[in-house]
């Protein structure tokens, strides 16, 4: 207020501009005016003309509502020109309205009622210690001269309009300013000469036409007729004027053809009767003169609004019936110029903000009760340019609102809002057709607001995670982009939520929410490009991961007491995954190094060679290859940075299992079965009595044929060779060993893991359940095959051509123990000591099994006595003690057990031949029903030998060298003697 005093001192020294008012002020506001929300008045009109014009509306409607005759007074006390008189020096004791004095600006009720604070206690005060320098700049003494500097306008231009008004005062006595049209009356009551200086007489009159233009024809409050003759008049006397000056100050024939035109168009009303002078209340025309008087609340330099508030108001209020504005267009106009000055003001003011916010809540109420088309076309044009602008910050809150001007948030939201819902709720036709309830217009620009800003903020983010990302920073970008999204989630919640939870009560969920699905896109396309496993794609994936937790967990808090517990908010933020993700790239892992480690497996057995002298412990190089490829891939699995080695554990460790079992299955494929070399049994045959030399010298004994694979000759690089078999149990046995350790290095590895629990290997049960069944089963099958290898393959010769052939006496058992000799030193020198003894035990039983077929389908070339079975017992006895080896061989309950079926079977060759023909007919009789004595079928062979088997008793009767048995076989069943 101290410049404007100062500024009205200079105005006072020929600092008037050409129109008589001064020069907008050097305003310290750091952001420029709003455009202006009323419609365009197609006449040119400039700002200081408006101005101008309404200061003049206002001094004619202040002058003349006091009571008090009119009477010019200078505002400089010097001479002010021939009007000046003693007489109007006393008048002055009875000042009108605007020479009232100004009252405390401490009792200002409308700053009260706006929430705005005095500023006159901090204004025109000098700085203590100045020592008298700066003394109080004079405020100005009335309301008049506080208008008068607020409206710029210069002493002189207020003489010369007050002047103007005691004319028209005194040419029309009695008439009140409402009942005048200004801009004629000015016209008809000054010439040429009383404005010296002829450049701004001209711009004077031609101010005064177009406003007569404006108000009369462009913006008229009743509207035109195209055939009204004044109209048509009016047009031609404003043209002409532009071609030839009009002359003023006289009752020339122009200025009364002008004032018959111009009073015929201002006397229409809408009901026909004349109610006044309507030249300046047609929209918008009064709405930017009015604006210009609204102007004159706000202090010119600072922007605030003015100590003096009520006694300024007072006097707009007086133009209303001149400008045709009512409280509803006043409450409008204010609530324009409040809320425009904040903008101005750079946002700092939120004195303004807040009185915008208040006086907005008085339009809304307005808006209710009025159906006004014009009203509501302004209210919709002002509106919306208040909540463009507010929305332009708000839609990307982040990039408008920090820590530093955070409280005005609150108001311009507030503003907003209120803008929207009367925009919606009082002018929108859509809305009305629907429900209120169904709309909550509030909420709904809240969380656009939100959704809006979150995105863009999310886009920027984008972009500073990209250049964040160089050589020396190799962190992924979206790992980058999850950190930063996670910040901007508790920038959200802890600063911007706690301001529009007043309108949206789940603010802080639709953020994240609006969060999650941005980064949830970004990710989408990640995932959808992996291929591999990398450190880069887990160190995202985990991120993501870690960033989900935290939107999630702040969507859940701030839903807590919402009426669906936050389901809605939570159901718009589908998990990202990033676990399954991992799981799923792992699981290709995995899948990888198993086909790479089954492809090996195929490789390597085709080469090996099972060469008992590779290493010490004679077992196959490819099975340490294996394992230590197996230990290589388990290592790489644990260090790998995910989250969930326990639950992808179990896929690496099936994968495994079968990888072994396929190297298992594949050592012991090709060496075959017991029954592989299990002799096809010779048909049944009598013996031909009396003749011990069974065959001439230069036949050859007609062997049992042997099933055997087709692997290749028994040299020493048969891959069924003894010592081949021998290699093969020691590398089943050797898997099956290391299988442990490797459950052992599982665990631990597992406990050292960063997603470990303490306990995680409690009731962990991590086996190899495939492998080890495979072993088990490879161990049982491969003892078998070597031990029925060596004695119907290896040992043939000595079974089949020598053992009890011709003369049993002379070929007996010791043969087949010297050839036996060297096995067993083969298999105890070169089998593991853990199967050792199952090698051997199979041997011993596969010769048992030897020595037996011997004596029941050796063929026509042996033939037993009653006087042999005392032979056969003692060789079967020697073969027993070869395996006990006086105690050092294998336990004796082992070999009781293995032989028990031999020895079973034996007591039948000590037996006569009337007897074994008679047991042998009555276990026919009793397992067959259709059989009789006389009548026998041949019994099947079951290769189950036992005394009570009727097979057995009938090998054993075969191969009695005995006249009965001989006849028995020939009788009952026709048997030849030869094969």
């Amino acid at each position: 207020m101290a410049r404007l005093f100062r500024e009205s001192r200079r105005d006072s020294s020929h600092s008037s501009s050409s129109n008589g008012f001064l020069p907008p002020a050097a305003a310290s506001h750091s952001s420029s005016a709003l455009p202006s929300p009323f419609p365009e008045l197609g006449v040119a009109l400039t700002a200081a003309e408006l101005r101008e014009a309404a200061y003049e509306v206002l001094v004619a409607a202040s002058r003349t509502t006091g009571g008090k005759p009119l009477t010019y007074i200078p505002q400089s006390g010097a001479g002010a020109g021939p009007a000046a008189s003693p007489a109007s020096s006393a008048s002055s004791a009875s000042s009108a309205s605007l020479q009232r004095s100004l009252t405390s600006a401490a009792a200002s009720k409308m700053k009260k009622a706006l929430g705005l604070r005095s500023s006159a206690s901090t204004k025109g005060v000098g700085s203590p210690g100045s020592g008298g320098k700066a003394a109080p700049p004079r405020r100005p003494a009335t309301v008049g001269e506080l208008m008068r500097v607020q409206m710029r306008v210069s002493e002189p231009a207020d003489a010369r309009i007050r002047r103007g008004l005691l004319r028209i005062a005194a040419s029309q006595l009695g008439r009140r300013a409402e009942n005048m049209v200004l801009p004629l009356e000015f016209l008809q009551q000054f010439k040429a000469s009383d404005i010296p200086d002829p450049q701004e007489y001209e711009a004077w009159r031609s101010r005064n036409l177009k406003l007569l233009e404006a108000g009369l024809l462009v913006h008229p409050f009743v509207p035109l007729n195209k055939s009204d003759s004044s109209a048509q008049r009016l047009r031609q006397i404003i043209r002409g004027a532009y071609d030839r000056p009009l002359e003023t100050g006289k009752n020339s024939e122009s200025m009364q053809s002008l004032r018959t035109s111009v009073m015929s168009l201002a006397g229409r009303s809408h009901d026909g009767t004349s109610d006044g002078c309507h030249w300046a209340d047609g929209f918008p025309l009064n709405l930017h003169l009015y604006q210009m008087l609204v102007e004159a609340c706000f202090d010119n330099e600072e922007g605030t609004v003015v100590d003096e508030i009520d006694e300024v108001m007072e006097l707009l209020k007086k133009t209303w019936v001149i400008l045709g504005i009512n409280e509803m267009l006043h409450n409008l106009c204010f609530t324009w110029a409040l809320f425009n000055h904040f903008v101005m003001s750079g946002q700092v003011d939120i004195e303004l903000l807040s009185a915008a916010e208040n006086q907005l809540a008085e339009v809304a109420k307005d808006a209710k009760t009025t159906k006004d088309p014009n009203y509501c076309k302004v209210l919709s044009s002002t509106l919306s340019s208040i909540m463009g602008w507010t929305e332009k910050r708000l839609l990307a809150y982040h990039e408008t609102f920090n820590t530093s001007n955070i409280e005005s948030m609150q108001g311009i939201v507030s503003i907003g809002v209120s803008a929207a819902k009367v925009l919606v709720e009082d002018i929108s036709h859509e809305y009305r057709r629907r429900r209120k309830e169904e709309t909550d217009v509030a909420r709904s620009r809240v969380e656009t607001y939100i959704r809006s800003s979150l995105r863009t903020a999310f886009a920027q983010r984008m972009e500073e995670a990209d250049s964040k990302r160089s050589s020396r920073n190799p962190t992924p970008v979206l790992s980058i982009l999850a950190k930063d999204i996670g910040d901007l989630a508790m920038k959200e919640k802890n600063l911007y939520s706690p301001i529009l939870k007043t309108w949206h009560p789940l603010a802080s969920g639709v953020a994240v929410a609006t969060l999650h699905s941005c980064y949830g896109n970004e990710l989408k396309q990640f995932v959808a490009g992996l291929t591999e496993l990398t450190p880069d794609t887990v160190q995202v994936l985990k991120s993501a991961d870690k960033l989900e937790k935290d939107l999630v967990n702040i969507a859940v808090e701030d839903s807590v007491d919402s009426d669906d517990g936050g389901k809605s908010l939570i159901r718009e933020m589908p998990p990202y995954e990033a676990e399954n993700a991992i799981a799923n790239l792992v699981k290709v892992w995995i899948k990888e190094r198993i086909d790479r480690l089954k492809g090996w497996v195929d490789r390597n057995l085709k080469q090996e060679t099972w060469n008992p002298g590779a290493n010490r412990e004679n077992f196959a190089p490819s099975s340490v290859e294996m394992l230590r490829v197996i230990g290589e891939t388990l290592d790489a699995f644990f260090e790998l940075p995910i989250p969930m080695h326990p639950a992808l554990l179990p896929d690496l460790t099936a994968g495994l299992d079968r990888s072994l079992q396929l190297y298992v299955s594949k050592a012991k494929s090709g060496c075959g079965t017991r029954n592989s070399f299990m002799p096809q049994l010779p048909p049944l045959t009598r013996c031909e009595v009396g003749s011990k030399l069974l065959f001439k010298k230069k036949e050859k004994p007609q062997n049992l044929q042997v099933r055997v694979s087709q692997n290749g000759a028994t040299n020493g690089n048969d891959p069924l060779g003894l010592p081949q078999l021998c290699v093969r149990l020691n590398t089943l046995q050797y898997i099956r060993g290391e299988l442990e350790n490797l459950e052992k290095k599982i665990k631990t590895c597992l406990r050292n893991v960063e997603s470990a629990q303490a306990d995680i290997t409690d009731g962990l049960d991590i086996k190899f359940e495939l492998c080890q069944a495979a072993c088990q089963e490879g161990i049982q099958q491969i003892c078998e095959t070597t031990a029925y290898k060596v004695t119907f393959y290896d040992l043939g010769h000595v079974l089949w051509d020598t053992l009890y052939v011709g003369d049993t006496t002379s070929n007996r058992v010791e043969v087949l123990l010297r050839e036996l000799d060297p096995v067993l030193e083969t298999i105890s020198g070169t089998v593991h000591n853990k199967v050792r003894n199952r090698a051997i035990t199979a041997l011993m039983k596969a010769t048992f099994d030897g020595f037996l077929l011997v004596l029941l389908a050796g063929g026509p070339l042996r033939a037993f006595t009653r006087q042999d079975s005392q032979i056969i017992e003692d060789d079967f006895r020697a073969l027993r003690d070869l395996y006990l080896a006086d105690g050092d061989g294998l336990p004796e309950e082992l070999v009781d057990k293995a032989s028990s079926q031999v020895k079973n079977v034996l007591p039948l060759f000590r037996a006569d031949s009337e007897s074994l023909i008679e047991r042998f007919k009555r276990m026919m009789v009793e397992s067959n029903r259709s059989a009789s004595k006389n009548r026998l079928p041949l019994p099947p062979t079951t290769g189950h030998w036992s005394p009570n088997e009727p097979n057995t008793v009938l090998r054993v009767l075969c191969y009695r060298s005995d006249e009965t048995a001989t006849k028995f076989l020939k009788k009952t069943y026709n048997l030849p003697k030869k094969i």
